[in-house]
C-alpha cells in the first residue's frame, strides 16, 4: 500500500524531536511492504542542518514554505492508499489538513498522527473554533506518539472513536553501544531542546542537581540553551547530531530523561531518548511519570526520580558497575519489546483492521 506522509522532517532532527520516531517507524513500515513518500517543508532552517541523507526506504519530497508548493504536494494525496497528516508539520498546518481532506481519494484512509497529543488536546479544549475540530470529524483514525488511556479518552471526548497510541521505540541498527568519547564524558548528561514547558523541569531535575554536586560534571545537549545561566560544572554543547546520539549515551556514568510538563502530567509518554539510551545500554535516570512500568522496570532497568534531590541521591550512590548492570538489563528489555519492528506490526494490524471494517460496512 502507498502512504503519503506529511510531517515536520525526516531528514533533519534540528528543532525536530520527532525525527527519530519518524525514521524508525517509516523504515520498519517499508520493510513490511509499505511504499512511503514523506513530504516536509523547507522551514526553520532544518534543511540547513540535515543529519540524514535521502534514504532508500522512503522517498522524501522537500517543498518550499509557500501556498503554491503546499497545494502541489497536497494534491499528491489523491494517489495514496493511506494519507497521514502529522501534527506540527511546521508550515500552514491547518491549510495543509484542509487540502489533504479535499484531495484524498474516496478509497483512502486519512490519519492524523499526533506527536504531541497532550498539547493538542489542551489546545482543542481551549479553542472550540479550532479548525482541527472540524478536520478530525473527517479523519478515519488518530494515532498518537504515546499518552495511553488518558490521551485516548481525551480524543474520544472530542468525538474521535478510533484513537490508538503507537509508542516510541528504537531501531537496534541505529541505537546500540559504542565506545565512549572524551567530548561526551560526564557524570550525568541530558539531551533536550529548550522549550517553555520543559525549562522549569530542567532547572529542578538537572541544573539544581549540578549545584548540589559541584564536584560532578554535567553535560547538556540540545538547541536553545545559549544564554541560560548555569553552574560552572555544566557544559552546554548545543545541537547533537543523531549520528552522535550513541556516543552521547554511552560516554557518561548516567543519562537523564526529563519529560516536558504536559507529557509528565499525562503519563504513558516515554520520549525517544528513553529507548535510544536503553538501546545503547546506558544507565537511565528518569523523572517520575505514570506508565513507566509498562516500558522499563524501576530499580532494575531504570532509576526513577521524583525531584532533583532524588536525582542527586541516585547519582551520588551510583557506581560504574551498577550503572552497567542497569544499562544491560534495559537493553535486553527494549530489544525484546520496544523496537520499531514491533511498533510497525501494531500499525499494520490497526490499518488492516480499519480497511477490513470499511469493506464489511460497504457490503452491508
Amino acid at each position: 500500500m502507498k502512504i503519503a506522509f506529511y510531517g515536520s522532517s525526516l531528514l533533519s532532527s534540528y528543532w525536530n524531536g520527532a525525527a527519530t520516531y519518524y525514521r524508525g517507524m517509516i523504515r520498519a513500515l517499508s520493510e513490511l511492504g509499505y511504499e512511503i513518500t514523506f513530504y516536509e517543508s523547507d522551514a526553520f532552517e532544518r534543511q540547513d542542518h540535515r543529519d540524514l541523507d535521502a534514504p532508500d526506504w522512503c522517498k522524501v519530497v522537500v517543498y518550499q514554505a509557500n501556498a503554491d508548493a503546499l497545494s502541489d504536494v497536497a494534491a499528491a494525496a489523491r494517489d495514496a492508499d493511506i494519507v497521514i497528516k502529522a501534527s506540527g508539520c511546521g508550515y500552514a498546518d491547518d491549510d495543509l489538513f484542509e487540502l489533504l481532506i479535499k484531495h484524498r481519494s474516496s478509497r483512502s484512509l486519512l490519519l492524523f498522527w499526533d506527536v504531541d497529543a497532550p498539547a493538542t488536546l489542551a489546545e482543542l479544549a481551549a479553542s472550540p473554533e479550532h479548525p482541527l475540530h472540524r478536520q478530525l470529524a473527517q479523519t478515519d483514525l488518530v494515532l498518537t506518539y504515546g499518552g495511553g488511556d488518558p490521551v485516548v479518552r481525551g480524543y474520544r471526548s472530542f468525538g474521535v472513536m478510533d484513537c490508538v497510541p503507537i509508542y516510541n521505540a528504537l531501531d537496534p541498527r541505529d541505537h546500540h553501544p559504542v565506545a565512549s568519547q572524551l567530548e561526551f564524558t560526564a557524570d550525568l548528561s541530558f539531551l533536550g531542546n529548550r522549550l517553555p514547558d520543559r525549562e522549569a523541569r530542567v532547572e529542578r531535575f538537572f541544573l539544581d542537581v549540578a549545584r548540589q554536586l559541584p564536584q560532578r560534571r554535567f553535560l547538556l545537549g540540545g538547541s536553545g540553551w545559549e544564554g541560560k545561566p548555569m553552574p560552572s560544572n555544566v557544559s552546554a554543547i548545543g545541537h547533537i547530531r543523531t549520528a552522535d546520539h550513541n556516543a552521547f549515551n554511552c560516554s557518561p556514568l548516567a543519562v537523564l530523561n526529563i519529560s516536558r510538563e504536559s507529557m509528565a502530567s499525562t503519563g504513558f509518554s516515554p520520549a525517544t531518548r528513553v529507548f535510544e539510551a536503553a538501546g545503547a545500554a546506558a544507565c537511565l535516570i528518569t523523572d517520575d511519570w505514570a506508565g513507566l512500568d509498562l516500558f522499563l522496570e524501576e530499580g532494575e532497568e531504570v532509576l526513577k526520580a521524583r525531584d532533583g534531590n532524588d536525582v542527586a541521591e541516585l547519582l551520588a550512590g551510583l557506581t560504574p558497575d551498577h550503572a552497567r548492570e542497569i544499562g544491560a538489563r534495559a537493553r535486553r528489555r527494549v530489544l525484546a519489546e520496544h523496537t520499531y519492528q514491533v511498533r510497525a506490526a501494531e500499525f499494520d494490524a490497526v490499518i488492516r483492521d480499519r480497511f477490513d471494517r470499511r469493506t464489511a460496512e460497504a457490503a452491508e
